[in-house]
């Protein structure tokens, strides 16, 4: 497996989304992989959340991170959702 780098916008939008390194590189790893653009890739993974964000309680955290893939992956940014 190739190394996983974050860069600097990445790692702000995981603080303000509420994901961690570990979340993005499990789902890296093992969620779903999608085209995202300009050649970009973006991977999918669900966890069990079952807690508070936003003064709203969600069942589930969707990670999406969105990475440029080359002799190593780059995070560029990534999304969280929650259900």
């Amino acid at each position: 497996m190739k190394e996983i780098y974050f860069s600097k916008h990445a790692r702000l939008q995981m603080r303000e989304r509420g994901a961690t390194e570990a979340e993005v590189k499990e789902t890296i790893l093992t969620g779903e992989k999608l085209p995202a653009k300009k050649n970009r890739r973006a991977y999918r993974k669900n966890f069990v959340y079952n807690k508070l964000w936003g003064g709203h309680f969600y069942r589930i955290k969707q990670v999406m991170p969105i990475v440029v893939e080359e002799e190593k992956i780059v995070v560029i940014t990534v999304y969280v959702f929650y259900f």
